[in-house]
């Protein structure tokens, strides 16, 4: 009973980390409204109003210039809510 049990739960977890959608690129295009440079906190306003909170990391493409784009309009691709790239649209 107790193997039947810990194969239930092995087969559980597993299949709880196959859905978490790894890897999934989410793209939010809109105006960049803020960003922190201390936090490294970016915040999208999309074209529907919903503004997104994103993270800056160390290898994110463009991560340089977030600041020159406040204002303007961009593109963002991010997982997980880390940025993997900002650019002007």
């Amino acid at each position: 009973m107790k193997k039947a049990l810990a194969t239930l739960a092995l087969v559980s977890l597993t299949l709880g980390s196959a859905y978490a959608g790894c890897g999934k690129v989410v793209t939010n295009e809109g105006k960049l409204k803020s960003f922190d440079a201390t936090t490294k906190a970016v915040v999208v306003v999309g074209k529907d109003g919903k503004e997104a909170k994103l993270t800056l990391t160390p290898s994110s493409k463009g991560a340089d210039d977030a600041a020159k784009l406040v204002g303007k309009n961009v593109k963002v691709d991010s997982e997980h809510n880390k940025i993997t790239s900002i650019a002007e649209a």
